[in-house]
């Protein structure tokens, strides 16, 4: 077995929705073996003031921006506070072998600290559990692990300080898959789940599709950028009590990134019958048990962000993000009071002295609003700090 000292390449961004940013370098070679490691450092310091109280400083939505945690209610609730933590900060794990016919098997983890057990607590130790981000194996095509979704195009989401930035008008979903790809095209068998509203206003999360999801996906890239088009079909069930109910549901969704000199011009456009978690953070659920059978949630999404690049050093993003669900409202009263729609407006400066060191600051105004026009907003300032390796 031969070992090749370490060596370093040429450093290079790759820009991945900013949540997957990171520069990767040739670790080391063993045989014919390439081990990859690389990562990012990131702080993040947020003041926030929601009109209608704040939530549970356990609340996910205190970490990043997600439309479902946004409260809503009287104005007198108006509530500010403070969250600092380190938790998007990553570290990933490669390696790609040539194998004897000439072909690369290539493999890949990557861990992070978001949305996951304490594990500790913010008076002594601020511990938490690492969670799996990306974890598959890539040969001849084909993929078999967990990664994004093949219904997302992760490189339209534009640069935000905030984990996911246009998080009501983007799909957004990572899960276990088996995908093929050939040229400009990509299909996939996906992991199934539904998120369905019960009575009284309830979320029942089921797992019992005898299908998986399915997704088609087809990208164009040309020297004016690229654009994808991505298709959806699933199965969403309940089978609780008695009860076996199931719907068929659909989505399509179109994005892209069209550059603008040294500037860019990023979107997404999604819709669809009872998309649920795919999209805004499953602001939306996708169907509602009625009876024995389920009524699937329609829904439309999207953002549209702008980056200016002021000089070499400094740039800025200027996004808004929308979703709108279409209920029923003829079962509101026995079913609660769902979100109706969920939209944000954000404008950051980043500043980088060197390529790998970013510091920034973000402001987003947030709203969400039920079925029967309650709603509530949030402000949102935030200073990261962030070092890619």
């Amino acid at each position: 077995m031969k070992f090749t000292p370490i060596k370093t390449l040429a450093a290079t961004a790759v820009l991945c929705a900013l949540s997957s940013t990171a520069y990767a370098a040739t670790a080391a070679k063993i045989g014919d073996t390439e081990f990859t490691y690389g990562g990012y450092i990131k702080l993040d310091a947020m003041w926030s003031d929601y009109s209608a109280g704040a939530p549970a400083g356990s609340s996910v939505g205190r970490d990043f921006y997600v439309p479902s945690t946004l409260t809503v209610g009287s104005d007198d609730s108006s509530d500010a506070v403070f969250d600092m933590h380190a938790r998007e900060s990553r570290f990933n794990f490669g390696t790609a072998t040539l194998l004897d016919n000439g072909k690369t098997v290539k493999t890949k983890i990557e861990l992070d600290f978001l949305a996951s057990a304490p594990g500790g607590n913010e008076r002594v130790s601020n511990s938490y559990s690492p969670r799996i981000r990306h974890a598959f194996i890539s040969y001849d095509g084909w993929l078999f692990g967990q990664t994004w979704s093949n219904f997302q195009n992760v490189g339209a989401l534009p640069e935000a300080l905030d984990f996911v930035g246009p998080a009501e008008g983007t799909v957004f979903v990572r899960q276990s898959q088996i995908k093929y790809t050939t040229g400009s095209w990509s299909f996939s068998l996906e992991n199934p789940e539904s998120t369905i509203t019960t009575a009284g206003g309830g979320m029942a999360v089921t797992d019992d599709a005898s299908l998986p999801d399915f997704t088609a996906r087809y990208t164009h890239k040309a020297d004016w950028g690229n654009f994808v088009v991505a298709a959806l079909a699933r199965q969403l069930t309940y089978k609780v009590g008695g009860v076996d109910a199931d719907e068929t549901s659909f989505g399509v969704s179109a994005s892209g990134m069209v550059k603008l000199g040294e500037d860019n011009l990023k979107f997404m456009l999604t819709q669809g019958k009872g998309l649920g978690r795919y999209v805004g953070l499953n602001v939306a659920r996708g169907a509602v048990l009625n009876g024995d059978d389920l009524d699937a949630i329609d829904s439309t999404s999207g953002f549209i962000a702008y980056q200016h690049k002021w000089n070499s050093q400094w740039r800025s993003t200027f996004l808004y993000s929308f979703l709108s669900a279409d209920n029923d409202e003829n079962l509101l009263a026995m079913y609660g009071d769902p979100t109706e729609s969920s939209q944000s407006y954000s404008a950051n400066i980043l500043y980088s002295p060197v390529k790998r060191l970013t510091f920034g600051a973000e402001f987003k105004h947030a709203e969400r609003e039920l079925e029967s026009g309650v709603d509530g907003d949030l402000d949102r300032l935030q200073f990261s700090v962030k070092y890619a390796f």
